[in-house]
């Protein structure tokens, strides 16, 4: 399956060297940046300090990583070690390329997180006697800081397997998780009941777990869980459209598939929205897994523009199937999905035949050509894997861990210690006159739709396809990327003033189109992006 992979994918770079005008599409590159990280990546984020926090869970026994300074963590109610050393977080720096261990305290196995608006972030739920936590970690540049656990913040219920959205007036919604039919708020104090999430549920298997969440034009919520979605006013506690069904089988965890909102536009003032979903299994795919026969995953995406009078389903197909795939925003507005497998469900042990390649989709390319086959890992990302896009445009991978403890070697797929970077083809030497390079900002904390200057360099300028990109990191986990949003914003005025080029860039309108917080900002010159700069957003 390998070589067949890798065979298309240098077929297709050919095949799809233009396609209206974008740059051509190379396979890309990887390369291993941590060889033992010393914690599992089950979820991932970059904060505003250019730093990637990740943890797994508490109850995993020992990692691999000693907490420092003798610290050690005692929990009676901890399932694996009550008197535990060893580290369950950790965050990378990615200037120094190192790591160092964080001390989280409550079990964070299959939590959920958003960052707030001043930058910290704001973790939920989780398992044991970490049901009800919330937790906080206010990123800093010196690595003194860490988990907060304290204070009075708790969820109102238990919230394993649950998702979160970062709401324009700043608050988190946090909806849904297993047994629990109901959403609530960081800061909050009361439950609601949601009763889509117990019609969405399938009895034994779950499959909407993890549920999908959008916030739209409109400042309600999309959700998306197994195969139905609504668009739910979650101030008047109100569905305010139900959506046809996505066809092809379930798509939240276990049968887990992926999605994410295509880039908005100022060019409609950021009102239309559409959502892509792609992969996932069959109705039956968690089931025949649990029982040895590992089924095909879906091969299908589907996309819908929520904002439309009629929204339809557009279906297409990826070139393989995935399960368990991460979906991720490229600073140029295409769509990497990466990691998962081609058979099976999430779950312990109950997924074959890794996929290794990501795939490039490419949302304004004609139908029949929006998908593009990369350069493979040598490395599977199963179950737990996880992924993110760092400021300077590599995709950084981690996690995997299909077992209920740290194993190791001796299985086919032994929990994975190793970090790594994927390189796009955007970042190839060949398009090096094509990057630009931000040489200022005349600040970096922006209004709602106010004007800021973007001063930058390139060598080979492409004025009718320039674009200033700004991008919400996510916290991803379980092949859902969570609170991630790219805007293309508007600009006039580029000028060319001693070699530099100097544009005045507009911000969106509202904290509706774009939440307060910490986006990346990328100049974009024919599809070619540049490092990013961080804007406060408020």
């Amino acid at each position: 399956m390998l070589q067949y992979v890798v065979a298309l994918c240098i077929g297709l770079h050919f095949l799809f060297s233009s396609v209206r005008g974008q740059t051509a599409v190379k396979p890309g590159s990887w390369e291993l940046v941590v060889a033992n990280g010393g914690v599992s990546a089950m979820h991932m984020t970059t904060t505003f300090k250019n730093t990637v926090v990740m943890f797994d869970r508490t109850d995993f026994g020992p990692s691999q990583l000693r907490l420092p300074n003798g610290y050690c963590r005692d929990d009676p109610n901890d399932e694996a070690l009550t008197h535990d050393c060893w580290a369950h977080s950790i965050e990378y720096n990615i200037a120094t390329n190192n790591v160092r261990a964080l001390m989280v305290m409550t079990d964070t196995w299959c939590s959920s997180g958003a960052f707030a608006s001043n930058g910290t972030l704001v973790s939920t739920g989780g398992f044991n006697d970490g049901a009800k936590t919330v937790r906080s970690f206010v990123p800093c540049a010196n690595s003194n800081c860490d988990w907060n656990e304290g204070g009075s913040n708790r969820l109102q219920e238990k919230r394993w397997y649950v998702s979160t959205q970062i709401l324009p007036d700043n608050r988190i919604i946090v909806v849904g998780g297993r047994r629990a039919f109901s959403y609530e708020f960081v800061p909050g104090g009361q439950s609601y009941s949601l009763p889509f999430l117990s019609q969405t549920n399938t009895p034994n298997v779950e499959n909407n777990l993890y549920p999908f969440l959008h916030l739209s034009s409109d400042g309600n919520l999309f959700i998306f869980a197994n195969k139905d979605s609504i668009l739910f006013d979650y101030r008047t506690n109100s569905v305010v459209k139900t959506f046809p069904r996505m066809p092809g089988g379930p798509r939240n965890y276990p049968s887990s598939g992926s999605s994410a909102m295509l880039p908005l536009s100022a060019s409609d003032g950021f009102q239309r929205i559409e959502i892509l979903i792609c992969g996932g299994a069959p109705e039956n795919g968690f089931t025949s897994a649990k029982a040895g026969n590992f089924l095909n995953a879906l091969q299908s995406c589907g996309r819908i523009v929520i904002t439309e009078p009629s929204p339809a389903w557009a279906m297409e197909n990826m070139p393989a199937s995935r399960v368990m795939g991460d979906m991720l925003i490229l600073p140029n507005g295409e769509i990497l999905i990466i990691n998962g497998a081609e058979s099976g469900t999430a779950g312990w042990e109950i997924a074959r035949s890794p996929a290794l390649a990501p795939c490039l989709y490419r949302p304004n390319a004609l139908a029949g050509q929006r998908f593009t086959l990369l350069a493979a890992s040598t490395i599977p990302r199963m179950y737990h894997s996880s992924a993110n896009v760092l400021p300077d445009g590599r995709i950084f991978v981690g996690g995997s861990n299909t077992h209920v403890r740290y194993v190791l070697s001796g299985v086919a797929f032994p929990t994975e210690l190793r970090l790594e970077a994927y390189s796009p083809y955007y970042l190839d030497d060949s398009y090096s006159t094509l990057r630009p390079t931000i040489v200022s900002l005349s600040t970096n904390s922006v209004s709602y739709g106010t004007g800021f200057t973007v001063q930058f360099s390139v060598l080979d300028y492409v004025p009718n396809n320039l674009e200033f990109n700004i991008y919400s990191p996510p916290f991803t986990t379980h092949s859902f990327s969570m609170n991630q949003r790219l805007l293309m914003l508007a600009s006039r005025g580029v000028e060319s003033v001693s070699g530099i080029y100097v544009a005045v860039v507009t911000a969106p309108p509202s904290s509706v189109a774009a939440p307060p917080g910490y986006y990346t900002l990328f100049v974009v010159n024919n599809g070619i992006p540049s490092m990013a700069s961080w804007i406060h957003l408020s």
